[in-house]
């Protein structure tokens, strides 16, 4: 079963390479874990975000290069020195100091950096059978242990995805704190709040990955280390934010997901999504092809996917006059009335509800009428204030 679902992605995808997922994709998958269209594309490694200019439905998403370059010289600078400043700025956050003691007085010896980063030629497999080893190795250390980019693995869909945090800290009597360096700034101590949201969700699947991998959900701390600028510098701060409500909602949507296999066995066998570039290095199959093979995944459209999915505004335009596309709160006030034309018949009485839509159709009636009442006595009580003239 696991080949034939491997081969059937394989297809879906085409000749083009596949896409890696990482942390935001997996956040992201797991905050609309219904919509079969984006667990496939996803599974198959397909590249969203061309697949979206092919079908006419571009959207400004992900990082932009600067960012990028941002975030990678900030990185640097933290992990400059053999992280001298990151290390102090544990101390600060976690309340220990590597090299002296432990709370409780256990004894720490001088820190350990190891790289997890990719060696040249080193497949994945090897990569993350050495990841396992250093991990490992630094859980049985009497001093602490800093693993820059591990790679871990973590099932999602049926299929495995290879994670690559920012750094992992393994603390003298082995426990682990998973490390994030973002470059958005903390500006008096505050930072944007949707930021750190995003981050600690991203955070919450490297500690679940974590957790899996070493087999010890308490060996891995629910306390994750963010590092930020602190004000209008590059200089780091380091913040601990508690991740246990985002592992919470991240175990819990995982488990909901469909598996991969019963989403490719419903879909037609000649669906594929094929990007691979011809001559020019634009995709040689026509956009009318992709967009076909679309709307045989069934999407489910939100408004917070303008923010998290490549494919949202081709959702969106699908979703037009459609009460899903309203919001969830909407979509479960509303439930059983699935277009806005449906809404306003119901709220006028010029539609009979189903037994389905009784309660709701009983709600947009009241709110109809006291919306009326509303307009009916807005000008009227607005002319009578004007009467009363100025207040003395």
């Amino acid at each position: 079963m696991q080949d034939r679902t491997e081969s059937r992605l394989d297809r879906i995808r085409g000749s083009a390479p596949p896409r890696r997922h990482d942390a935001r994709t997996i956040a992201a998958l797991t905050r609309n874990p219904g919509c079969a269209r984006r667990g496939v594309l996803d599974a198959a490694g397909v590249d969203k975000d061309l697949l979206a200019r092919q079908v006419g439905f571009p959207a400004a998403f992900g990082q932009s290069r600067f960012a990028i370059v941002r975030g990678n010289v900030f990185e640097a600078r933290v992990k400059a020195d053999g992280c001298v400043d990151l290390l102090r700025m544990f101390h600060e956050c976690l309340g220990s100091e590597p090299g002296g003691t432990e709370p409780g007085g256990t004894a720490a010896g001088e820190p350990l950096l190891v790289t997890g980063d990719a060696e040249p030629d080193e497949t994945l497999a090897a990569r993350h059978e050495r990841t396992v080893a250093a991990l490992r190795t630094a859980s049985g250390t009497d001093r602490p242990v800093l693993i820059t980019h591990p790679l871990l693995r973590l099932a999602v869909g049926g299929q495995d995805v290879h994670l690559e945090p920012d750094l992992v800290l393994v603390r003298p009597g082995g426990l682990f704190h998973v490390v994030e360096i973002k470059s958005f700034p903390v500006i008096d101590g505050q930072a944007e709040g949707e930021k750190v949201a995003a981050a600690a969700i991203q955070a919450a699947v490297y500690v679940l990955a974590l957790r899996r991998l070493l087999g010890r959900p308490d060996a891995v701390s629910h306390d994750v280390v963010l590092v930020c600028p602190r004000d209008f510098s590059n200089a780091p701060m380091a913040t601990r934010i508690d991740v246990r409500r985002q592992l919470l909602v991240l175990d819990h949507q995982l488990a909901r997901l469909s598996a991969v296999d019963a989403l490719v066995a419903a879909l037609p066998p000649d669906l594929t999504f094929d990007l691979a570039p011809g001559p020019d290095g634009r995709p040689t199959r026509p956009a009318a092809e992709l967009a076909a093979g679309l709307s045989r995944l069934d999407a489910r459209y939100t408004p917070d996917c303008l923010s998290m999915c490549e494919l949202a505004f081709r959702c969106r335009h699908e979703a037009a006059g459609r009460t899903a596309a309203l919001g969830p709160s909407v979509r479960e006030e509303l439930g059983g009335v699935e277009t806005v034309a449906e809404v306003l018949e119901l709220a006028a009485g010029t539609r009979a509800p189903t037994a389905d839509q009784a309660e709701a159709a009983d709600r947009l009636r009241t709110t109809a009428r006291m919306y009326a009442a509303g307009l009916a006595a807005g000008p009227a009580t607005e002319h009578a204030a004007g009467d009363r003239g100025p207040t003395p």
